[in-house]
């Protein structure tokens, strides 16, 4: 008997964690196989450097949320809203929300994430504040997309940058459903 366990008990494991983490490393590494089959994929060890940060990070702050309660909306909420900033810095940083990454309207979104990110600390994580700052992240978004993309010189990214919006409003509306 090791550790209040017997030899024939086996740890438990979470196999959403085992999901989590192993399609965070194939998504990380997919592009190393799809340069193997085409020259339009050319990453460098950098790039594989930032996406390995970049979905670190998301697991990570994924990870927290779990251990910060129980709550399933709580959690369910926390999961968009990394997913939402994952999204908006991805996409921006790849190739652009609206126009192409040389665009200076995309730096609006680094203030998208910046409130979600300042309205979750001020509110000290409480449900009622990050319902307040996923709402107003989400709209600030949408009203992007609307003036700059659809009113403005793209459509098409403001439909998209539109569409990813409703992650951070799906989020807000979680956290409000939360019991924690």
């Amino acid at each position: 008997m090791e550790n209040g366990r017997t030899a024939l008990e086996r740890p438990k494991r979470n196999l959403w964690r085992i999901i989590g983490w192993g399609t965070a490393t194939a998504l990380v590494f997919a592009p190393a196989v799809a340069m193997q089959f085409t020259s339009e994929v050319n990453w460098t060890p950098s790039d594989f450097g930032f996406a390995a940060m970049l979905f670190g990070a998301l697991g990570l702050g994924i990870e927290l949320a779990v251990r910060m309660t129980p709550d399933r909306f709580y959690r369910a909420g926390a999961f968009f809203a990394l997913l939402s900033a994952f999204m908006v810095f991805w996409a921006n940083g790849a190739v652009g929300m609206i126009g192409n990454e040389d665009n200076p309207i995309n730096l609006l979104f680094i203030g998208v994430i910046l409130i979600a990110l300042v309205g979750a600390i001020m509110s000290r994580f409480g449900k009622d504040g990050m319902a307040l700052a996923m709402f107003t992240a989400g709209t600030v978004q949408a009203s992007i997309a609307t003036i700059f993309g659809i009113l403005g010189s793209d459509f098409r990214g403001g439909v998209f940058t539109l569409v990813l919006s409703s992650l951070w409003i799906l989020s807000g509306a979680l956290f409000k459903a939360s019991r924690a």
